[in-house]
């Protein structure tokens, strides 16, 4: 009954975390493909070869359903896997649309027409390659009417975080907000569409201002999932076994690992 979560690096294991406390008894297989880290600067197709073979990998683990806890691999990948790759016995999902759901104030699966919602300007903080793909503001504009999004490139934050350099890593993290600000200088929410970025929410919320909602990713998909494995328990695999694979140095990746979550984690090689 496993359910496999996918990731370029550590980033994902932010979604793992909330997900195994909102789910204990579910054993989730991880894989980080850290080998190809950060996908964020990579192009389209390149990202769609590996996300398909890290899927694949997952599939083989006993996981049908695999969470892409990769903005980059769910804005660039993952509507190119549905509609012609992805087996009709499997399902793969990605993260932005619980974001979406909780800023619309809608249901995963609601599929209603667009309509006004509160919020009228977003802030997107994102990896290059996922602010190029306009995922995002195309899956928002499937729910939402009247909603400006100013996007913002974070390039350098996921390998500051990767790399454990969190002074770098705050540096950047400002300045980009200033940066955006200067796009858009009154957001009303900010989205975090990276699942790097919940391990700088504090710092987001400090430069951006006590008046900005912050959406950050992990609760919310925590939260999508366990509804979603209400309604369709059949997803759940045939795997049984917890699992962390990487596709780098499971020694070094343990390492950061542990630390990046601040408890044990032990990879194995994928």
């Amino acid at each position: 009954m496993a359910v496999g979560i996918f990731d370029s690096g550590l980033g994902g294991l932010t979604v793992l975390d909330a997900v195994e406390k909102r789910l204990p008894e579910v054993p989730f297989v991880y894989l980080g493909d850290n080998a190809h880290a950060p996908y964020g600067v990579r192009d389209a197709e390149d990202v769609y070869q590996l996300t398909t073979k890290a899927v694949e990998r997952l599939w083989e683990a006993g996981c049908d359903l695999v969470i892409l806890a990769c903005n980059t691999a769910s804005a660039a990948a993952l509507r190119r896997m549905q509609e012609s790759w992805i087996p009709s016995d499997k399902r793969v999902l990605g993260v932005f649309v619980p974001l979406i759901e909780a800023l619309t104030e809608r249901q995963w699966g609601d599929n209603s027409p667009p309509r006004e919602v509160a919020v009228k300007h977003v802030a997107l903080f994102a990896t290059p390659a996922t602010v190029s793909s306009r995922a995002f503001q195309r899956e928002l504009a499937f729910r939402a009417i009247g909603v400006d999004v100013e996007a913002q490139a974070c390039g350098g934050v996921v390998d500051a975080i990767e790399e454990g350099d969190m002074i770098l890593a705050e540096a950047l993290v400002r300045s980009h907000v200033d940066a955006l600000k200067r796009k858009m200088p009154d957001p009303q929410a900010a989205i975090l569409g990276c699942t790097h970025y919940p391990l700088m929410l504090d710092i987001f919320q400090d430069a951006l201002g006590v008046d900005v909602a912050v959406y950050s990713q992990a609760n919310l998909v925590a939260e999508s999932l366990a509804d979603y494995l209400d309604r369709h328990p059949n997803m759940l695999g045939n795997g049984v076994e917890r699992k962390f694979l990487t596709t780098g140095d499971p020694k070094l990746v343990s390492a950061r690992a542990t630390q990046f979550l601040r408890r044990q984690i032990t990879f194995q090689s994928a």
